[in-house]
């Protein structure tokens, strides 16, 4: 079965191959690194990444809040509503994405400092997150004994906000850093809602690049698989050194 490994590699090899020697072409004068060069030196593009960036760490630091408590109670006081939280943490996957922007827009009538802003892409951005978020916090609960922690917390007068901060959180660092990665991948990559709201993220920048110039627009996908590869290797050396 070794020989397996070779149809296997070249299938997922090949099309970033290409893709770099695309990036590299320069038309009549060969190849080089015209291409990287020029975006280096394009505001557009470190705008629209530098904008991903912090869409993805508001992203995380929402979801964590937000779950945390949710799946920690769930796990400690209500176990019985796992089917409710395992069925509402699927619907970001099977709803299409233009129709969960459809609904957000139509119902949350929030600020203008708010709505009018990128930061309203966080809203959506949460929910989208939500099916990688909950398994990696839910797995790493339910490693845990919550019930001992917390009734050892709650023996030396710890409250249920210190028994989260200082308690549950050290123990799931590689859940937590698990959701972390995966929330930052699905924010970089994220193209329908940003579009439709008319927010230049990183992902659209990629699509506007692409019908403009195919050598950039092959270096920006480069430079996002590298973030993506880079986070789901932090995935799994963080499951590596939980598992040691």
């Amino acid at each position: 079965m070794k020989w397996l490994w070779v149809p296997l590699g070249a299938y997922f090899a090949l099309p970033l191959v290409a893709t770099a020697v695309m990036s590299l072409w320069q038309g009549a004068h060969g190849y080089g690194f015209e291409a990287y060069a020029r975006l280096i030196h394009t505001p557009e593009m470190w705008h629209s990444l530098l904008l991903s960036t912090r869409l993805a760490i508001e992203t995380i630091i929402a979801g964590l809040v937000i779950l945390v408590p949710a799946v920690f109670w769930m796990n400690l006081r209500v176990p019985t509503l796992r089917p409710l939280f395992d069925f509402v943490s699927v619907l970001p996957l099977v709803v299409p994405a233009i129709s969960l922007v459809a609904g957000i827009t139509a119902i949350y009538t929030g600020p203008d400092w708010f709505v009018g802003t990128a930061n309203f892409l966080v809203v959506p951005y949460v929910i989208l997150a939500l099916p990688y978020t909950y398994r990696a916090l839910d797995v790493g609960m339910r490693a845990l004994d919550l019930r001992t922690l917390t009734e050892a917390a709650q023996s030396l007068g710890a409250s249920w906000p210190t028994m989260i901060l200082r308690v549950l959180v050290p123990n799931l660092v590689t859940a937590l850093l698990g959701a972390a990665l995966l929330t930052m991948t699905i924010v970089i990559g994220e193209f329908t809602f940003a579009s439709i709201l008319l927010f230049n993220t990183f992902a659209v920048y990629i699509n506007h690049i692409g019908s403009t110039s195919a050598t950039r627009a092959a270096a920006l996908s480069l430079l996002a698989f590298l973030i993506t590869w880079l986070a789901m290797l932090g995935v799994a050396l963080g499951g590596r050194r939980a598992a040691r």
